[in-house]
This record gives structure tokens, sequence and C-alpha cells, in this order.
């Protein structure tokens, strides 16, 4: 084998090594969480990425309205800053 095939050989070796090690798990976790998001619907309980917790009253293509709190107020909120996402019957037990 010719001496300057060896750190090519490697160099593939260590970028497959780093596509199915960081690149590959951090693109299935980006479409699960598209999914969730686009999976948003009227009556479902969400957080925010800036930790604010309510249900869907309204959904839009890129927009949900949500309503928290006792006094019930309504935030416009961007689908993609919708961190999780609950089912009604998933709220109810947690508190």
């Amino acid at each position: 084998m010719p001496q300057f095939i060896q750190p090519i050989i490697i160099l593939i070796v260590f970028f497959v090594i780093w596509y199915f090690l960081l690149i590959r798990p951090q693109k299935k976790k980006e479409d699960d969480i598209n999914k969730m998001r686009s999976s948003v619907d009227v009556g479902d309980y969400v957080t925010t990425i800036g930790g604010f917790v309510g249900r869907v009253v309204k959904a839009r293509e890129d927009v949900v309205w949500i309503e928290c709190g006792p006094d019930k107020v309504k935030l416009k909120i961007v689908r993609w800053g919708i961190s999780a996402k609950k089912s009604p019957g998933e709220e109810e037990t947690a508190e």
C-alpha cells in the first residue's frame, strides 16, 4: 500500500465515525422536535423555551396562542418557541 493512502483512509474513517456519533443523532433529534412542534393542536399543553406553560387555544401555521395563569392571559407564540408538549390527560396528572 502506498504511503500516502493510509492517512487518507484514517481521515475517512474519522469522518464516518464523527458522522454516526455526532451529526446523525443531532439531525434525528431536530426532526423529532420539528415533528412535535408541527403536531401541536388546540387543547394541548405546551411549555415554551422561555418557560411559559399553558394550553393552546388557537393554532395557525407558524403561530399559536396559549392561555396561561389564573387570569387566562393569552400569549401569541411562534411554533419554534415551543420546547415541550403534553396531551390534556398528562397535564392533569402532573399537577
